[in-house]
C-alpha cells in the first residue's frame, strides 16, 4: 500500500511539472460540485466504459486512452485514431488494472468520473486528489439522463453545439418511444424474455439497470422481481421460462442464439415458434446492455422496431447509418450495416 502511494505521489508531481499552468474555468458538475478545470481540456481520462464511450461520442481525439483492449474486429466501426489509442486500464473500482506509466504518458488534464447516483464517492475522491488532476462527475440515474450528460460535456469540453446535437437526438428517441408505447394497450404489448448466458437461463429483474430499454418499451420484461445485485445475471429455471412463454426473446450470446431453434424444450415457446428471437447488435459496443452505454439510444430504436413493427415504423438500416455517422463518426457500407444488424441468419 505504501509503495503504491509513493508511486501515485511521484506521478502527481510529474503531472504538475508536465502540465504547468493553464487557463482555467469553474464549472458545476452533475453532483453539484464546483470544480476548476482547464479552459480547453485536451486529453480526458475516463476510468469507466460509460465515460469512455460518452467521450468518444463527443470527440474521439480527446480520449486519453481506453480502459480495456478493443476487439480488432470492432475497429472498422470506430474512428481510425482508435487503433493507436493506448489502453490505460482502470484506476478505480473492481478489477483495478491501470498502467500508471501509460496514464502518465497520456498526460490527461481532466478526469471524467461516472455515477449512477447523484453523489460522488468519498473514497474515489481521495485517490483522485492525490493525482492533482481535476475530476468531474457525470450522473446517469437512468438512460433518460443522457441528454443532460451530453449537454454537460458540451459545456465542459467547449463543444456546446456537438453536445446539443447528441442531446436532441437522444431526447427525440425517448419522446418518439413514449408516444408509440402510450398508444398500445398494456394487454397488447408483447411479453419479452431477456436471455443471457450460454444456456439462455440467466436474465434480469425488471428493475435492473441492464433492462432499462424493456422498461421504456412498455415495461414488458416477464421476469418481475427486485434485482439482487448490480451485476445482475439472475439464474432462472427452464420451467420458469416455459411458464413465462414470452412472445419475444432478446438474446445476448450469439452461441445461444445460433442453437435455440434446435433445442426441443425451447421450441414450444411462442417466441421461438413465431420466429421472434433476436440477437442484440453489439458492434462496436453493445446496443442493449453490458455495458449499458449511450449505444442503447440506437438499441431502443432497434428494440421498438422488433416489438411494435406496425406502430413503430422506421427504416432500421437508414437509422443505423444515421446513428453511426452522428455518434461514431463512421460512414457505414451496406455490408457493414448488414453485419451489425444481422450477424447471423434470423431464426
Amino acid at each position: 500500500m505504501k509503495k503504491n502511494t509513493k508511486i501515485i505521489t511521484l506521478i502527481s508531481l510529474i503531472f504538475l511539472i508536465a502540465t504547468g499552468e493553464v487557463m482555467a474555468k469553474e464549472i458545476i458538475d452533475m453532483t453539484g460540485r464546483k470544480v476548476e478545470i482547464p479552459q480547453n481540456p485536451k486529453k480526458v481520462y475516463a476510468p469507466s466504459p460509460y465515460g469512455s464511450y460518452a467521450l468518444y461520442a463527443m470527440d474521439p481525439s480527446i480520449l486519453a486512452g481506453w480502459i480495456f483492449d478493443i476487439n480488432k474486429n470492432d475497429y472498422p466501426y470506430l474512428h481510425k485514431k482508435m487503433k493507436t489509442l493506448p489502453t490505460i486500464g482502470r484506476v478505480f473500482g473492481a478489477g483495478q488494472s491501470a498502467n500508471m506509466e501509460i496514464l502518465l504518458a497520456s498526460r490527461p488534464d481532466l478526469i471524467l468520473m461516472w455515477s449512477h447516483q447523484n453523489e460522488f464517492n468519498d473514497k474515489e475522491a481521495q485517490k483522485l486528489k492525490i493525482l492533482n488532476v481535476p475530476f468531474i462527475y457525470a450522473v446517469d440515474e437512468n438512460i433518460k439522463d443522457y441528454p443532460k450528460i451530453f449537454r454537460f460535456l458540451g459545456n465542459v469540453l467547449n463543444k456546446k453545439e456537438r453536445g446539443d446535437k447528441l442531446a436532441s437526438y437522444a431526447q427525440k428517441t425517448f419522446t418518439d418511444t413514449q408516444n408509440v408505447v402510450a398508444k398500445v394497450p398494456v394487454k397488447k404489448r408483447p411479453k419479452v424474455y431477456y436471455a443471457e448466458g450460454l444456456d439462455g437461463l440467466s436474465t434480469e429483474c425488471d428493475d435492473a439497470i441492464h433492462v432499462e430499454l424493456l422498461k421504456l418499451a412498455g415495461d414488458v420484461n416477464v421476469h418481475r422481481c427486485h434485482t439482487s445485485n448490480h451485476k445482475g445475471l439472475e439464474k432462472v429455471s427452464m420451467e420458469t421460462v416455459l411458464a413465462y412463454n414470452p412472445d419475444v426473446i432478446i438474446v445476448q450470446e450469439k452461441m445461444f442464439y445460433d442453437k435455440i431453434k434446435n433445442i426441443s424444450i425451447w421450441s414450444n415457446i411462442s417466441a421461438v415458434k413465431n420466429k421472434r428471437v433476436y440477437l442484440i447488435p453489439k458492434a462496436p459496443f453493445n446496443w442493449f446492455d453490458r455495458p449499458p452505454s449511450f449505444m442503447r439510444i440506437m438499441g431502443l430504436k432497434w428494440l421498438m422496431s422488433k416489438l411494435y413493427p406496425n406502430e413503430y415504423k422506421i427504416d432500421i438500416k437508414k437509422e443505423t447509418r444515421g446513428f453511426y455517422q452522428l455518434f461514431m463518426g463512421i460512414s457505414l457500407t451496406d455490408k457493414q450495416v448488414q453485419e451489425i444488424l444481422y450477424p447471423t441468419n434470423k431464426i
